[in-house]
This record gives structure tokens, C-alpha cells and sequence, in this order.
């Protein structure tokens, strides 16, 4: 076992920048108790990186992130070897070179592990690296605890970081990785939850310009055919815009004869705008 210090578990109630549904409270809270890492998914703008953001403040805990690429091997988080530094130095005459330790670069996950107090890590969309990537952390996300080849140490964690995994599900995770998470899928919110959500970044804005984006915004996303349908965040950049431009609701209102002002914020491909534009003509005709 691990030399994991036990202590009593917070809780996470949200914050006030952050409308968390009680379900997800109930996941990040699930994942403090099982001290395991928490897995998010859901569509790309429904608040899954900002959720690990909104958690360390509201434990007060600090937030180390990770962002994942196509490209990131699951060793950097652990720590890298610079053997090109030590090489150049070692040309140069310089002294450092008999330490190996001066080459070692730790990662997020060595920071976490030997942080004096217990930390958010955030591990952002895993679903853009290889295939192996999860099953080449299970060991240490395990263990909390991890050896450095190249030293001949062992790190361990004193505190347990809270770990939080988001995806776009743009790949399946392996199986024997997600046996070791708790899952929550952050399901695209409600119109209600949406009201939520604005009233917390716009207080004090008009209803009828709110009640119109929102008629305008669910419209779009229920248009069939869409490439990409409107986010969250690509909503509340949009909601911005209105008010910034004092758009009025009355201009809002154009019920499918011409494209959503601003449409830019919302639709972020040809496609989808040339689809809008030819149902805005078909609905014209109709008139």
C-alpha cells in the first residue's frame, strides 16, 4: 500500500461562477470518497475543463493541469530525462554534468505527488492521445508512487491529489482504465439549467433579449443536418455580443427567415452557416 496520508474528506458544493447540477456535485464528491480518479465527458464546451478549475477553489486546493496532444507520452507526466542538455554540458566542460538529478525535469503528476498539501490535478482531454496512453498511467494513479529509472528513487504521494479526466469522446478509453474511475457525463443543459447559467454570468440582463437568444440558441441546436451544433461557451460568447451591441429582442425574433445575428459566435463552419441560409430561403419562400 501507499504511504498516502489519510485524511477527512471535503466536500464539493459548487461555486457561485460554476451551476453544477446535483449530479455532478454528487460525482466529484463520489471521487473524493473513493480516492479515485474522476472521469468527465460530454460535448466540447459544456464547462468540463473549468470544472477542475471551480473544485480546487472551492477546496482550496491548488490546481495543477495537465493538457493533453496527439502527441503527449504518458512519462511526461512522471518526469523526462533531458539527455540533449546534459550532453551539450558535458561538450562545454560544465561541472553539472556528474549530477544526473540536474536533467530531470518532474511533471504534473511528480508535483502532485510531492506537494506539501493535497492538490486538483487536471488531466484535459486524455481522448487526444495514443490509444495507450491511460493504460500506461494505471500503475501510478494506482500506486501513487512511481520510480525514476535514472536516480534510482521512488516517489510517493503524501497527499492523494483529487484527480480529474475529461474527454470528448473522440476515442474509447480502455476498459481496464475505466475500471478504476468514477464516471460522470455532463449531459448538454436543460433550458432551465441554461437560465442558470446566464443568470450567474450576465446578472441584471434583460429577460426578453435572454428568452429570445435562448428561443434562438435551442432552435439551432435542434436544426438536423448541423455539423457542429452550438456549445455553452459558444453561447454565452454569443449572448455577450448581443448585449455589447444592444441588440434588441425584437430583432431576435426572426423565426427561421434569416440567419441569428452575429451567427459567427454560434456556427463555426461553412457548412452549417450555407445549411442555415438555405432553410432561411426556403422558409421566405414560403411566405
Amino acid at each position: 500500500m501507499s504511504p498516502v496520508s489519510a485524511m477527512p474528506q471535503p466536500r464539493f458544493e459548487g461555486t457561485e461562477r460554476y451551476v453544477a447540477t446535483p449530479e455532478l456535485k454528487m460525482a466529484v464528491n463520489a471521487a473524493l470518497a473513493l480516492q479515485r480518479p474522476l472521469l468527465i465527458k460530454g460535448e466540447p464546451g459544456t464547462g468540463k475543463t473549468m470544472l477542475a478549475e471551480e473544485v480546487a477553489a472551492a477546496l482550496g486546493r491548488p490546481l495543477l493541469q495537465w493538457h493533453i496532444k496527439s502527441t503527449t507520452k504518458a512519462h511526461q507526466g512522471l518526469y523526462e530525462y533531458d539527455a540533449v542538455s546534459r550532453l551539450r554540458d558535458s561538450q562545454l566542460g560544465d561541472e553539472k554534468v556528474r549530477d544526473i538529478r540536474n536533467y530531470i525535469v518532474r511533471g504534473v503528476l511528480w508535483e502532485a505527488f510531492e506537494s506539501e498539501e493535497p492538490v486538483v490535478v487536471l488531466i484535459d482531454e486524455i481522448d487526444k492521445a495514443d490509444i495507450e496512453f491511460p493504460n500506461d498511467l494505471l500503475r501510478e494513479l494506482d500506486r501513487m508512487e512511481f520510480h525514476v529509472y535514472e536516480t534510482q528513487q521512488t516517489v510517493r504521494a503524501r497527499h492523494r491529489p483529487l484527480i480529474i479526466i475529461t474527454s470528448n469522446n473522440e476515442k474509447d478509453l480502455p476498459d481496464a482504465f475505466l475500471r478504476r474511475c468514477f464516471f460522470h457525463y455532463i449531459a448538454f443543459p436543460d433550458r432551465d439549467t441554461m437560465q442558470s447559467i446566464v443568470d450567474v454570468h450576465f446578472p441584471g440582463i434583460r429577460e426578453d433579449v435572454v428568452r429570445a437568444a435562448l428561443d434562438t440558441f435551442f432552435t439551432l441546436r435542434d436544426i438536423p443536418g448541423l455539423k457542429k451544433k452550438p456549445s455553452t461557451s459558444e453561447f454565452l460568447d454569443w449572448l455577450q455580443l448581443l448585449v455589447s451591441e444592444g441588440v434588441s429582442a425584437e430583432s431576435l425574433g426572426g423565426e427561421g427567415s434569416s440567419l441569428p445575428q452575429l451567427a459567427g459566435a454560434l456556427l463555426k463552419n461553412e457548412q452549417d452557416l450555407s445549411l442555415l441560409e438555405r432553410l432561411a430561403a426556403m422558409n421566405r419562400a414560403r411566405r
